[in-house]
Order: C-alpha cells, then sequence, then structure tokens
C-alpha cells in the first residue's frame, strides 16, 4: 500500500527557504551532492529477496545503482546520476517543475524511506525524476518546492520589467495607439519621395516632347 502527498498548490504550509537547508546533510545554502541512505540498500535487498530464485539477478544491478546514485542541487536545478559501464543523467530547472509528490509502501516506511517524485509540464504521465533513498525527503521536498515557487516569480518579475522597458520607450506623453503612426512616418515620406521623382520624370519626358516637336516644325 503506497501513501501519496501532493507539495503543489500550496499543499505545504511552510516551504522551506534556501537558509533552511543547512538542517539537510550535504547540503549548504541550498546547493551540494546527496548520497542515498544505506536503508535504500537494504529496501533493495528485501524486495529482491521477495523475488525468490531471481534475488542475484536483480539485487546486483540494484546495489551498482546504489552505489553510484547522486543527486547534486544547485541555483538553478537538481540532476540525478547513476550507473557504472552506462550512465545515466537526469536534469531539471527549477522552472521546468510542476508537481512534487512523497510516496512510500510500508516497507519504505518502515526503513524511514520515500519516494520524491518530480513532474514537469511533459505529456508523460510519469515522473520526469524519482528521488529515493535520502532521510530527509520532507526537507528536500520543501526545498524543492520553495525553489520551483522562486523560479516561477522570477520569470513573473522579468516579464513585468519588460513590459516596463516597452512602456518607457516611447515619447513622452505618448501612448502606445499614438506611436504607431509615428512608427509608419518613415514609410509615408519614403512614398511622397517616390510619388515627387515620378512627377519630375514625366515632367522631363513631356518637355522633351515638346522640344522635339519645334525642332520638326522648322524642318518643314
Amino acid at each position: 500500500m503506497n501513501t501519496v502527498t501532493n507539495a503543489h498548490h500550496g499543499v505545504v504550509s511552510a516551504p522551506a527557504s534556501p537558509a533552511g537547508s543547512a538542517a539537510i546533510p550535504g547540503l549548504e545554502g541550498g546547493r551540494g551532492t546527496l548520497r542515498p541512505h544505506r536503508a535504500l540498500l537494504a529496501y533493495y535487498a528485501l524486495t529482491s529477496l521477495a523475488c525468490g530464485p531471481a534475488f542475484f539477478v536483480l539485487l546486483l544491478p540494484r546495489y551498482f545503482r546504489y552505489r553510484t546514485l547522486r543527486y547534486e542541487l544547485d541555483d538553478e536545478g537538481i540532476t540525478m546520476r547513476w550507473g557504472v559501464l552506462f550512465r545515466r543523467e537526469v536534469s531539471l530547472t527549477y522552472a521546468r517543475i510542476q508537481d512534487i509528490h512523497l510516496t512510500s509502501n510500508v516497507l519504505e516506511r518502515w526503513l524511514g524511506l520515500a519516494k520524491i517524485e518530480v513532474q514537469t509540464a511533459s505529456a508523460s504521465a510519469k515522473a520526469e525524476m524519482t528521488i529515493e533513498g535520502l532521510r530527509e525527503f520532507e526537507a528536500i521536498r520543501d526545498l524543492l518546492y520553495s525553489r520551483m515557487r522562486g523560479a516561477s516569480e522570477r520569470h513573473a518579475h522579468v516579464g513585468a520589467a519588460r513590459s516596463a522597458a516597452a512602456a518607457t520607450a516611447l515619447l513622452p506623453g505618448q501612448d502606445a495607439s499614438s506611436a504607431m503612426p509615428a512608427a509608419g512616418a518613415g514609410d509615408e515620406l519614403a512614398e511622397a519621395l517616390r510619388s515627387a521623382a515620378a512627377e519630375l520624370r514625366a515632367l522631363r519626358e513631356e518637355l522633351a516632347r515638346r522640344i522635339a516637336s519645334v525642332g520638326g516644325g522648322g524642318d518643314v
């Protein structure tokens, strides 16, 4: 039986600030590298043992996963790496994170573990990253949530700043609608110059025809 806790849309009452990450061993200021707790290896061993004759076949790749599994957090996002012969890596920026869930079954709760499932806006319903083997799963969940919310607020501020910059680019006392004719003033000037040039050509041709007709009449 699994239990699920959703940490999105304000379910977490008090998201941790980056300074609160000091309670997470291995992180300083929300940055650092985390390794799974040895309870994860015990979980792998017990779940593999439940499969009977396939015990060693299942345990061997899980053992190497446990030995190589690393989580790296920085100011931009989180990266998950594991593997010996074939290294695998999953990286997510905080801005891409949409939902964070905590899931745990009976055995995981007995060992003091839980999975942190991180979902993005992709079309897949499966979690983009599953963080497991950490005893401080609630603190990690809260840290990711606060970073996700901070990234969303930064993007909103950037959009507002760009709108303000576009507004200040207008002439004093000029709104966006009145700026449109000013933007087309250069096109109107070019059209006027072309019309004047066409009139000059027509006048020159007419003058040339009259001179030619006068010259022809003198010969007769």
